[in-house]
């Protein structure tokens, strides 16, 4: 089994530093758990509600270390050739009608068997991809929780010894360890296999401080007074029961739109004409306009 190598973050202060540089504003707890992950070599498990910044640490990380970025997208019904590997069924059928003028024997059969379960015929997916670079990776498994609990028997080998095992070519472990981020909405609990082998952080959404410095960071020429106003109006709005409440993302987007439409004051006229940048479902729009007392768009 491959050790961790010293291609991260060397302490918390480091990791605080370099991710900042990059554009995410971690927290101290943020970064020491970004920077354990790094040392101890254990993937990371990011859990909390859409939009808090658990993809974007990822990325941001692989951008402070300049490592490439291998990303797994989850979903229902997600499976094994998708995961880890597949087959090049096409090739490989196009190889045996090659061999089919040989002699019909055992012996020419196992041969061509053993041809067309070569490396040439294998479709590496994420989690092979990963494990096989030999440069620094972060490999980021992006919202496990969408996946069935039988995907998680996948992932159990690559989390726990950086390995994956391919019936036809023997074990294939890793080279070099890459740095794994889980990233989870909660939907449904993790096993606990899955848990026990990673580091755990739960990230929410920012307090109002922080969440003005993030939004100063991402939209030049937006006054603060304009930003702290963007930040309070996103705040009273995850407070509503929303089918989904604003991201930091969404936080970020509606300030670039008040400094595009060259809007001083967000007032409740201003909110409401703006409020599909950062609400995407009418229901949630009107009960924002209900409950905030926002003015209806046309003065109805």
């Amino acid at each position: 089994m491959t050790t961790p190598e010293q291609t991260w973050f060397a302490d918390p202060t480091d990791a605080l530093e370099r991710l900042g540089k990059v554009g995410y504003l971690a927290d101290h707890a943020t970064a020491t758990t970004a920077c354990l992950a790094g040392l101890l070599g254990k993937p990371l498990l990011l859990e909390g509600p859409a939009g808090v910044g658990k993809t974007e640490l990822a990325k941001a990380v692989a951008r402070a270390t300049g490592a490439e970025l291998v990303r797994l997208q989850c979903y229902e019904g997600l499976d094994e050739a998708r995961a880890l590997y597949e087959w090049n069924y096409k090739k490989q059928l196009l190889r045996i009608q090659s061999s089919s003028g040989q002699a019909n024997s055992d012996a020419s059969w196992q041969e061509t068997h053993d041809d067309i379960f070569t490396e040439e015929f294998l479709l590496t997916r994420p989690l092979l991809t990963a494990i096989r670079r030999k440069e620094p990776t972060v490999l980021l498994i992006d919202e496990v929780d969408k996946t069935d609990v039988e995907v998680e028997g996948l992932l159990l080998e690559v989390l726990s010894d950086f390995q994956v095992t391919i019936p036809e070519l023997g074990t294939v472990a890793a080279v070099r360890r890459p740095y794994v981020v889980l990233t989870s909405n909660a939907s449904r609990e993790l096993s606990e296999a899955v848990k026990r082998r990673c580091l755990y952080l739960h990230l929410d959404y920012p307090d109002s401080a922080r969440e003005t410095e993030i939004v100063l960071s991402q939209v030049p020429g937006l006054p603060e007074r304009l930003a702290s106003q963007v930040v309070d109006m996103v705040a009273r709005l995850r407070e509503l029961e929303l089918k989904k409440a604003p991201s930091i993302a969404e936080t970020i987007d509606w300030a670039r739109t008040v400094v595009a439409l060259e809007i001083g004051e967000l007032d409740e006229a201003a909110a409401t004409q703006t409020l599909g940048v950062v609400l995407k479902h009418v229901t949630d729009q009107e009960r924002a306009i209900k409950e905030l007392g926002l003015a209806r768009r046309g003065g109805r």
